[in-house]
């Protein structure tokens, strides 16, 4: 059996390119919705900055769920 080192590199290198940008992004995302206004009057960041990070949380959340999505096509297909 003769095993090819070079192709073994590159997807372990694709894989954790990929791994390290999924959790970067779901980080983001997870962030995002931190950004919630505090119980009374915190300092949560602008009031007009709370729904744009809560809209960038919910397109880094999709972004993730497409990416699973995609990994699950290849390997079904």
């Amino acid at each position: 059996m003769k095993i090819d080192w070079a192709a073994l590199g590159s997807v372990f290198g694709v894989s954790l390119v990929v791994t390290v940008a999924l959790v970067g992004l779901f980080t983001l995302g997870i962030i995002g919705l931190a950004k919630q206004p505090a119980a009374e009057g915190g300092s949560g960041g602008s009031g007009a900055s709370r729904p744009l990070a809560r809209a960038g949380a919910y397109a880094c959340f999709a972004l993730c769920a497409a990416a699973v999505a995609y990994g699950i096509y290849l390997i079904v297909v």
